[in-house]
């Protein structure tokens, strides 16, 4: 949640208030987050608390975001830039072909890096508890976490069967 709230501000205080200043003071925080979190996790576990489901959420969120963070925060500064800061809207790549395969693979592998961060995490919080039987509420989310991984494969497998066809050319237009 602080992620977004961080991301938001930030853009909004740079772009729909003019505070560029602090609006990359916030988004800088973005990040810091994940730190404080690992910290927050690992410290309360460290500290005697039970092993909950929460704790394994926050490995779970960590290693998507390490993965993912960078690129969300982007996307999102292009569409306040568009949106508040009067920047133009890039045209869309209409990838097709051996492209679209290239890319849909390349964006599939994301996240098998963030499934192996978050495992690692989730099984390295198991570690810091003592037994599988104790760490078992962290282990919740290693059923979502695979799914995830395994469903996402529908479509770089699909581009690969399909890869689409190029667009038709725009019909010359004479000018009499």
């Amino acid at each position: 949640m602080l992620f977004w709230i961080f991301l938001v501000g930030g853009l909004a205080a740079r772009y729909a208030a003019g505070r560029r200043t602090l609006g990359g003071g916030l988004l800088l925080c973005v990040p810091l987050i994940d730190v404080v979190l690992l910290g927050a996790t690992v410290l309360s576990i460290r500290d005697g608390a039970g092993p909950t489901v929460w704790h394994g959420l926050s490995a779970a969120y960590l290693g998507i975001t390490v993965v993912y963070g960078h690129r969300t925060v982007r996307w999102a500064d292009a569409k306040f830039a568009r949106r508040f800061g009067g920047s133009t809207a890039p045209p869309r790549p209409r990838l097709h072909g051996r492209a679209a395969v290239v890319d849909a693979w390349k964006s599939w592998f994301r996240f098998p890096l963030a499934y192996a961060i978050s495992v690692g995490m989730i099984f390295g919080l198991v570690a810091l508890v003592g037994t599988l039987d104790k760490g078992a509420p962290l282990l919740v989310w290693l059923n979502p976490l695979t799914k995830v991984l395994v469903y996402s494969l529908i479509w770089p497998i699909a581009t690969t069967i399909w890869p689409g066809k190029a667009p038709e050319p725009e019909p010359a237009t004479e000018n009499g």
